[in-house]
């Protein structure tokens, strides 16, 4: 059983934190070209996404149960649930940030082309990166 469990952790962990971060790399790009329908996609490919990562979250936690409470207990398993939920809450700001820049590339004023929410997505994405760096880390080394 636990081995099912195994499987569908790492599985949900290749399958949406990559397509995830690569989405989030691409909405500066978007930004940047001022191109409103990509920008729209990668903001409904990063909520996707984003849902579809907390089975991460889920099966490595019914992982650790089944392996036994104790690993649970563990300071890298603390760590690692404590970033990746800091990790689920920046996927927020950056969902806001790029609904604002929707906003801002979609309404008349052009003087508001996005470029904040632009660096603020390009600054948070790339701390997104170095979080499920981190958790990557933690999991295979200890």
């Amino acid at each position: 059983m636990s081995t099912l469990f195994l499987l569908l952790h790492i599985g949900f962990a290749i399958f949406t934190l990559g397509a995830l971060t690569a989405a989030m790399m691409t909405a500066p790009r978007a930004i940047r070209a001022k191109n409103v329908p990509v920008l729209r996609n990668v903001a409904r490919t990063i909520r996707i996404y984003g849902f579809a990562s907390l089975g991460v979250f889920v099966f490595g936690l019914i992982l650790g149960i089944v392996l036994g409470g104790g690993l649970l207990g563990q300071w890298y398993m603390s760590a690692s649930m404590t970033l990746f939920l800091v990790g689920i809450v920046l996927l927020f700001i950056i969902d806001r940030d790029l609904h604002a820049a929707v906003k801002a590339l979609e309404s008349a004023d052009t003087g508001d082309d996005a470029q904040v929410q632009k660096a603020r997505i390009t600054a948070i994405g790339g701390l997104l990166a170095l979080i499920w760096l981190v958790i990557l880390v933690l999991m295979v080394v200890f």
